[in-house]
């Protein structure tokens, strides 16, 4: 894609708070000096704010502000001006009910952080789940150049001479605890063999997930994916893109020159080569959202259908996170689907050249971790959606983690009114429950959780675990972890606390799942349905202020981002009123 750089010096937007003697610039410029910054700072060379999501409690960024530094150093390099701003960190392992729910607070906040602030660039500084998506939804909101750098997963775990993912095994070991083939003090043991250094989840799970996305949109300088967070190249990684931030400022390289429909059909296909999370479908569409690109799930289930998944890590495969870099990495794969044709080779991206310029040239070093193409993990890789009278707006099932023989069934319903009831139930020897069934959970969607909590890949019931029995059908419009596996059906849209279908599937009902037809069917008649969504009441929680209640009044499904109904496509002006 061609792109002309804006005409270099002029006046940036930061000028209007430290430029020239009036008594408003005096009043920022003064304060701003009582930092210790000379006067040759406010020349009118580019502010770049580093939007920094590091808190002690988001453990996934928990180094990143050491790794600020290092943008801050490349940013200092390239004559610009660094402003460290702390922003909203949306933890995924801390915030209750769900760090879902505070994703588009998130977004909201640091949206008005960039419009309101004396900024010309931003420098996003992401990792946990959340926090990828947050803050691009934010930047495609604002459309000031901007660019990412990701934390980088965490390296290898092992335990007992096992190679172990963060998250993955997490479930693995509940399930064999509950199975009866591992002890409750080995899976203690194994808690700190889990999670051994600095980062994100080293599986494909989400927050890897996310950040090949940012990559795959062009987001973020090629090669920034699958860095460990505790290799120095993460640190070079870090100072090259606050080189680079600089002069995206001075060409006035934005999102919205480079979210464009042909790279969001570049992220989706990414998804499905690299096996990555569900989770990434509610993300692209609300960034997608935001920068005014028409995506849809029908854009996912075209795009990805015919991806064959050819990353061999878990939660689909074997390796981690941090042999996908030494094989090569990101770049491989995009590589490997231009080769294919199915690549938009001259997508834009941040470094101001094409998708194909930046990988062209990438090298396949372990073919173990990226197969060959003809040697693919899954044939049919990317999110597969499937509709029908139970999911009249959609759902989606991740196929390179699933049991292929489960792909097609007919089973019967048991069904978990919310999350409550299948933990006060799951474990009873009396459940009526055979691997035949398929599990139901409802009531925790956007609105019904609230916030659509990483629910849905409910755990089996340890009847059914001690048969030996490691999957079966479960259908939910929850989420699940990234990390999670699974023929787990999620996002089922509309949510059972709208009144979607799900909300009146009863026990011993016959579902039918045929994911090569796409097809997830209620076997009732169309009258029975119908005359049940007549009579049916919301039986979940209504918040009464706050945040949760703005939530749930305006959040819209899942099947369309998940967004507040009121900030899709909508873009303010940059610079508000000085008020002084």
């Amino acid at each position: 894609m061609a792109f002309t750089p804006a005409k270099w010096p002029r006046k940036l937007r930061s000028q209007e708070w430290y430029g020239g003697t009036s008594r408003d610039v005096i009043y920022h410029r003064g304060w701003l000096k009582n930092q210790g910054h000379p006067d040759d700072l406010f020349d009118g060379r580019p502010i770049i704010g580093i939007l920094n999501t590091w808190s002690d409690l988001t453990p996934c960024n928990g180094h990143l502000r050491e790794l600020c530094e290092k943008v801050k150093a490349g940013i200092w390099e390239a004559g610009g001006f660094p402003v460290e701003v702390p922003v909203f960190s949306a933890s995924e392992n801390t915030f209750r009910p769900t760090a879902m729910m505070f994703r588009n607070l998130a977004a909201m906040s640091i949206e008005e952080q960039i419009r309101g602030q004396p900024i010309d660039g931003c420098v996003l500084m992401v990792g946990c789940d959340k926090t990828t998506p947050s803050l691009l939804m934010a930047a495609a909101s604002c459309d000031l150049p901007s660019i990412v750098v990701t934390g980088g997963p965490m390296l290898n775990g092992w335990f007992q001479g096992e190679r172990v993912g963060a998250g993955t095994h997490l479930w693995r070991f509940s399930e064999a605890v509950k199975a009866g083939e591992m002890t409750q003090g080995e899976f203690l043991d194994a808690e700190a063999a889990v999670t051994r250094s600095s980062g994100t989840c080293n599986t494909m799970g989400t927050a890897s997930s996310m950040a090949s996305m940012a990559e795959a949109l062009g987001m973020a300088l090629s090669g920034n994916a699958a860095i460990p967070a505790v290799d120095s190249r993460r640190r070079v990684m870090a100072q090259l893109s606050g080189r680079r931030i600089v002069q995206m400022v001075k060409d006035d390289l934005k999102p919205s020159d480079i979210l464009t429909r042909e790279a969001f059909e570049n992220a989706i296909r990414t998804n499905g080569a690299v096996g990555g999370s569900t989770n990434t479908v509610v993300h692209l569409l609300a960034i997608a959202g935001r920068v005014g690109v028409d995506i849809t799930l029908d854009d996912w289930d075209r795009c990805g259908r015919d991806v064959a998944t050819i990353v061999n890590l878990q939660p689909s495969g074997t390796y981690l996170m941090e042999e996908f870099f030494y094989a090569g990495g990101l770049p491989v794969v995009l590589k490997r689907l231009g080769e294919a044709g199915k690549l938009h080779k001259d997508a834009l991206t941040v470094s101001g050249t094409t998708m194909w310029e930046e990988v062209k040239n990438a090298r396949n070093w372990n073919e173990d971790v990226i197969l060959p193409a003809d040697k693919p993990l899954r044939e049919q890789g990317g999110i597969a959606v499937l509709k029908g009278n139970l999911a009249p707006n959609g759902a989606v099932l991740k196929p390179s983690a699933a049991t292929p023989e489960l792909m097609q069934h007919k089973g019967r319903a048991v069904v978990f009114e919310d999350i409550d009831d299948y933990k006060a139930r799951i474990n009873d020897d009396a459940l009526d429950i055979d691997e035949t069934c398929i599990m139901v959970l409802k009531n925790c969607g956007p609105k019904g959780y609230p916030g659509m909590s990483e629910v849905g890949n409910m755990g089996l019931p340890p009847k059914v675990l001690k048969k030996g029995i490691k999957d079966m059908i479960r259908i939910s419009d929850a989420r699940m972890s990234g990390t999670a596996y699974g023929t787990v059906i999620l996002h089922t849209s509309p949510e059972a606390a709208a009144g979607g279908p799900l909300a009146v599937v009863h026990n011993g009902d016959l579902i039918e799942v045929d994911v090569a037809n796409r097809r997830l069917h209620l076997d009732i008649s169309d009258a029975e349905l119908a005359d049940r969504l007549s009579k049916w009441q919301p039986t979940h929680e209504t918040p009464t202020g706050g945040y949760a209640w703005l939530h749930q009044q305006h959040v819209m499904g899942a099947d369309t981002g998940a967004d507040l109904d009121f900030l899709k496509g909508c873009r303010g002006a940059p610079v508000g009123k000085d008020s002084h």
